[in-house]
């Protein structure tokens, strides 16, 4: 019995993390919490299945956020500071339809997935979307970190 108990202590000890991490070095987590009323005419356009905006709103995010209806009532939320360097003055995504585009590289970045769908081929790494949480309530959609 012993020899059983130390054979599966074994194997949670070496199964445990080693301390690397998919840690983005460029953006912090900043906690917060928006309500989108998609009664307002400026989220509206999110009651339409692949339909995205831009909240700018103060304290949402870094640089603000990208909201997108992926359909069937569920919501994506990313971050709009381009994930691949650190902030400055030309680092907040723009959005173009469903891309979110860094006007300093001309990255872009998928906003169903939130997948960077240039991503050079330098052996450098490079990071995908910061993803937020969204859940949809009513006509409500509450954006969060």
């Amino acid at each position: 019995m012993r020899l059983i108990w130390g054979f599966f202590l074994g194997i949670l000890i070496l199964s445990c993390d080693s301390g690397r991490s998919n840690r983005n070095p460029f953006l912090q987590e900043i906690g917060f919490r928006f309500d989108l009323n998609l009664n307002l005419p400026l989220y509206s356009p999110l009651t339409n299945t692949g339909n995205a905006v831009y909240v700018n709103n103060a304290g949402v995010g870094t640089r603000g956020a990208f909201v997108i209806n992926t359909g069937f009532n569920q919501f994506r939320v990313f971050e709009a500071s381009c994930p691949n360097h650190a902030p400055n003055s030309c680092s907040t995504t723009e959005l173009n339809g469903q891309t979110a585009i860094c006007p300093c590289e001309d990255y872009e970045y998928s906003l169903f997935t939130g997948q960077f769908l240039n991503r050079p081929d330098t052996g450098e790494r490079f990071y995908d979307m910061l993803e937020y949480r969204a859940t949809f309530s009513g006509n409500v959609v509450t954006i969060s970190n």
